[in-house]
C-alpha cells in the first residue's frame, strides 16, 4: 500500500472539506426532556454540524488535522487551516461541551464519538504549531468532559460490548489510548489505567473467538479484530503472539474464512449496507496493526498482510467515488489505514 496515501491525500482532504460544512442531510439522536422545540443542527452543534452526523463530522475534522499536520504538501493546506480556524473556536466548542454536559446526555456518542473527539484533541495537543495550540485549548472543555465520562463509565461495564457498530468497546478504547498516553506524560495516568484494566477484564482470557459469525449486515467494525488490535497495544510481541494464537487459532490457515473474505456491498446508497465498506477498511487496518505487533518471523505475518491488502482493495476506491452514504465517513478509515502503512 506504499504510495497510496500520496496518491489520494488531496482527494481525502477535498471530501472532508466538503463534508464538514455540509449541513444536510443530517441524522441527530437527541434527548427531549420537555416540549421545547429541537433547535436547528447548527444551533445544537456550532462546530460539528456537518457530514451527516456528529461523530462523522468529528472524524472529518480529524482527517483534516491529521493531513495538515503530517502531509501538508499533499493537501490544500491554506484552505484546511482556514476551515479549522473558523470552526475550532472557543465559543463554538464551549457550546458543544454545554450540549453534552447535562446528565441526560451522559450516554450520547458513547464511546465512539468520545474516542474520535479525543483523537482530534491528541492530534492538536501534540502538534508544535501556534494554530494547533489554540485549537487544542478550545477543545479542552469537551475533552475533559469525555475523559470524566470514560472514568465514570468503564469501571461499571461488567461485560464487553462486541457489536460491529458505534457502541463497540474495543475500538473506542483503542482510539482513546493515544490521548490517554498523552495524559500520562502530563502527570494524569487515570485514563490509561482504567482503559488497561478494562481491556484485560473484558478480553484478557478470551479464547476461540467465533469469527466465522462475522460480519453482521450493517457492521462497519469487526468485533474480533478490533479486540485483537486493542490487545496488541497492551502487551509485548511474544505475549501478544501467544494471546492471538489462543484467540484466533486458525490464522495461519486463513481460518475462520469469514475474517479473510472482504464483505460484499450490494447497495452502497443504503446507509446501513454501505457500512460494510467501512468494515473492509477497518479490517484492513486491524490486520495491518496485528501483523506489525507480532514477533519477528511469525509465520502468520504474511497471511495477515495479504488479508489486509485484499480488504483495502475491496473498498478504498469508494472513499471518493461512492455515494454520500459512504462518503460521509469512509475517509476516516482510509486515512487510519494508509497513514499507519506509511
Amino acid at each position: 500500500m506504499a504510495g497510496l496515501l500520496a496518491a489520494h491525500a488531496g482527494e481525502f482532504a477535498e471530501v472532508a472539506l466538503t463534508n464538514v460544512v455540509r449541513e444536510y442531510p443530517h441524522y441527530e439522536s437527541h434527548w427531549r426532556v420537555d416540549e421545547t422545540p429541537v433547535p436547528a443542527i447548527r444551533e445544537l452543534h456550532p462546530c460539528f454540524y456537518g457530514s451527516f452526523d456528529w461523530h462523522s463530522c468529528v472524524e472529518m475534522f480529524w482527517v483534516l488535522a491529521h493531513l495538515l499536520r503530517r502531509y501538508p504538501s499533499l493537501v490544500p493546506a491554506g484552505e484546511i487551516r482556514a476551515v479549522l480556524n473558523a470552526h475550532l473556536t472557543e465559543p463554538a466548542l464551549a457550546a458543544e461541551a454545554a450540549y453534552f454536559a447535562p446528565e441526560h446526555h451522559r450516554t450520547t456518542q458513547r464511546p465512539y464519538g468520545w474516542s474520535i473527539l479525543l483523537a482530534l484533541t491528541f492530534e492538536t495537543a501534540t502538534w508544535d504549531d501556534p494554530d494547533a495550540a489554540r485549537w487544542s485549548a478550545a477543545l479542552q472543555p469537551l475533552s475533559r468532559l469525555f475523559v470524566t465520562r470514560f472514568l465514570d463509565w468503564l469501571p461499571k461495564v461488567g461485560y464487553p460490548i462486541r457489536y460491529g457498530l458505534h457502541e463497540n468497546g474495543a475500538f473506542g478504547l483503542s482510539r482513546t489510548l493515544p490521548y490517554a498516553d498523552y495524559l500520562v506524560s502530563r502527570g494524569e495516568p487515570q485514563l490509561r489505567e482504567v482503559i488497561t484494566e478494562t481491556a484485560w477484564r473484558w478480553f484478557g482470557s478470551d479464547r476461540d473467538y467465533p469469527g466465522a459469525w462475522e460480519p453482521s449486515g450493517a457492521d462497519f467494525l469487526t468485533p474480533a479484530l478490533a479486540e485483537a488490535e486493542l490487545m496488541s497495544r497492551l502487551m509485548p510481541a511474544a505475549d501478544f503472539g501467544a494471546w492471538l494464537e489462543a484467540f484466533l487459532p486458525g490464522i495461519a490457515d486463513r481460518n475462520p474464512a469469514a475474517l479473510f473474505t472482504p464483505a460484499v456491498v450490494t447497495d452502497a446508497s443504503d446507509g446501513l449496507i454501505a457500512h460494510l465498506h467501512g468494515l473492509n477498511l477497518h479490517r484492513a487496518w486491524c490486520w495491518q496493526r496485528i501483523a506489525a505487533a507480532l514477533p519477528e518471523g511469525d509465520d502468520r505475518g504474511a497471511v495477515i498482510e495479504a488479508a489486509s491488502r485484499e480488504h483495502a482493495d475491496a473498498s478504498l476506491t469508494q472513499v471518493t467515488e461512492g455515494p454520500y452514504a459512504v462518503e460521509h465517513f469512509l475517509a476516516y478509515y482510509a486515512l487510519l489505514l494508509l497513514s499507519d502503512a506509511e
